[in-house]
C-alpha cells in the first residue's frame, strides 16, 4: 500500500480518527491525511484483530505494535534489496552474451553512469545516453538526476515517445522480472505464470497487481542498478523516495484513470494468470445461462 510511510505515526494519527469516526472522504481532512488514513484502513483490513488490539491498547503497546510492523517492513524491503542486487544483472545480460566490462553480483561500485549498460538504462527518459556530452555529464554529475526523472527503463523496449508519453510507460520487461522476483518467487522470473501456481502474492491475500506496488518495484529496481551502496529513503543522490512519490501520484491521479485502468489490466495478465478484469458472461446456450434464464422467466411470472 506505500513503500515509505512512517508507522508509528501512521498508526497514532489513524487511532485518532477512527475514534473520531473520520471517512476515507472526510473533506475536513488534507489530501495527505486522507491518504494516510486510507493506508491505515488497508492496513486494518490486512491483519486481522488488529483494530481490535489497538484501539483496547495502552498508548505503550501501540507504540511497540508500531516498532514490531516497522521492523517486519524494514526487513522484508532489506531482503528485498539484496536480493534484487544479484539478480538483476541475469536480467540486464543480453542472452548468450556478457557485459563489459563485468559487473560482479554483490559489487555495486561499477553500476549506475559508471557503466554503459546500467547507465543507458538509468538515463532520463528525454536526454540521449548515446550522445557523448550527455553521457559525460552524467557521469561526472553535472546533470544531476532528481526523483521525477524518469529513467528510459521504466518503458517498454526501453524507448521513450515524447510525444506520447504515456506510451509503454512502466511495461518494461525488466519491471516484470523485477515483480516477479518480489511478488511471486525469483525461481518464477523466466517461467510463464501458471494459473496453479501459488506464489508469495497469493499465499499472503494479494489477488491483484496494486499501484504502490508496481512503484516499489520500479523504486527497488532503480536503486539496483546504481553504484548506491545503502538504501535510504532520505538520499538525495538516488532520491528514491521523490521517485516512488511521484509515480504513486501519476497512478492516483483521477484525470489519468483511463490509462492507469488499462496499465493494471496488462500488469495483472503479466503476474496473475487467473485475473479477469471482466465479469464474464456464462456461454450462449450452456447450463448456466438456461438456468439464468429460467430463473428470469421465473421473477417475470411472480412479479
Amino acid at each position: 500500500m506505500h513503500a515509505f510511510c512512517n508507522v508509528q505515526t501512521l498508526l497514532t494519527n489513524g487511532i485518532v480518527l477512527l475514534s473520531e469516526e473520520a471517512s476515507d472522504n472526510d473533506e475536513s481532512l488534507t489530501a495527505i491525511e486522507r491518504r494516510e488514513y486510507a493506508i491505515f484502513r488497508e492496513l486494518l483490513r490486512m491483519v486481522p484483530g488488529l483494530e481490535t488490539r489497538l484501539m483496547t491498547s495502552s498508548e505503550e503497546d501501540v507504540m511497540l505494535i508500531g516498532e514490531l510492523i516497522q521492523k517486519g517492513v524494514n526487513g522484508a524491503r532489506a531482503d528485498d534489496t539484496k536480493g534484487m542486487k544479484s539478480a538483476i544483472i541475469d536480467w540486464i545480460t543480453p542472452k548468450g552474451q556478457s557485459l563489459n566490462p563485468h559487473i560482479p553480483r554483490n559489487v555495486k561500485s561499477g553500476r549506475g553512469f559508471n557503466h554503459e549498460r546500467t547507465g543507458a538504462l538509468l538515463c532520463p527518459a528525454g536526454l540521449d545516453w548515446a550522445n557523448t556530452e550527455t553521457r559525460m555529464k552524467l557521469v561526472n554529475g553535472q546533470i544531476q538526476v532528481a526523483g521525477d526523472q524518469w529513467p528510459i527503463f521504466l518503458y517498454a523496449n526501453y524507448t521513450y515517445d515524447a510525444e506520447d508519453p504515456w506510451n509503454g510507460l512502466l511495461r518494461s520487461g525488466l519491471l516484470v522480472s523485477a515483480y516477479k522476483h518480489i511478488f511471486t518467487s525469483p525461481s518464477s522470473v523466466d517461467q510463464e505464470p501458471k494459473a496453479t501456481r501459488s506464489g508469495n502474492a497469493r499465499i499472503h491475500g494479494m489477488r491483484a497487481v496494486t499501484k504502490a506496488s508496481i512503484a516499489y518495484v520500479a523504486t527497488q529496481a532503480r536503486f539496483s542498478l546504481t553504484s548506491a551502496q545503502v538504501f535510504s529513503r532520505t538520499d538525495l543522490v538516488t532520491d528514491s523516495e521523490r521517485f516512488y512519490s511521484t509515480i504513486v501520484e501519476l497512478l492516483d491521479d483521477l484525470e489519468e484513470k483511463d490509462e492507469v485502468d488499462q496499465l493494471l489490466t496488462w500488469w495483472n495478465r503479466q503476474i496473475f494468470p487467473l485475473y479477469s478484469d471482466l465479469e464474464r458472461l456464462p456461454t450462449k446456450d450452456s447450463a448456466l445461462a438456461r438456468i439464468r434464464q429460467k430463473r428470469a422467466e421465473y421473477r417475470e411470472m411472480s412479479a
